[in-house]
């Protein structure tokens, strides 16, 4: 979950699971590559900005029954970042943008709720 001055950086996804919704940029770990490893990379990757992930903000545990899947995505924080986010996997994205906290835009992905309440939660 990426925040710069009371905004959060969402992406908007074409591919499937949740396709057409808006959700956190991120993605697969690597082979030998640790967790903050693969979220500094996988940001790079999708919105070409240069983080330090903070902390660990929560795990999400998701499961869809219908498509038979089950994901566990760790969320960390980023209170900074180099650069404007620019989709650099079209194929896989439709839109980077900042959003207001009290203005977010929906559909929101099932990670990206749980990802706000855990947020939400902290204070």
């Amino acid at each position: 979950m990426i925040l710069r001055a009371g905004k959060m950086l969402l992406v908007k996804r074409k591919r499937s699971p949740e396709a057409g919704y808006w959700g956190l940029p991120g993605g697969k770990v690597d082979p030998y590559e640790t967790v903050p490893q693969a979220v500094a990379r996988e940001i790079a990757e999708e919105v070409a900005l240069t983080i330090t992930p903070v902390r660990l903000l929560c795990v999400v545990d998701q499961i869809d029954q219908e498509q038979a899947l089950h994901w566990v995505a760790p969320v960390y924080l980023v209170e900074d970042c180099e650069g404007e986010p620019v989709v650099q996997e079209p194929e896989a994205l439709a839109a980077a943008a900042w959003f207001a906290l009290d203005a977010l835009p929906t559909p929101l992905t099932e990670a990206t709720k749980q990802a706000l309440q855990a947020l939400a939660n902290e204070k």
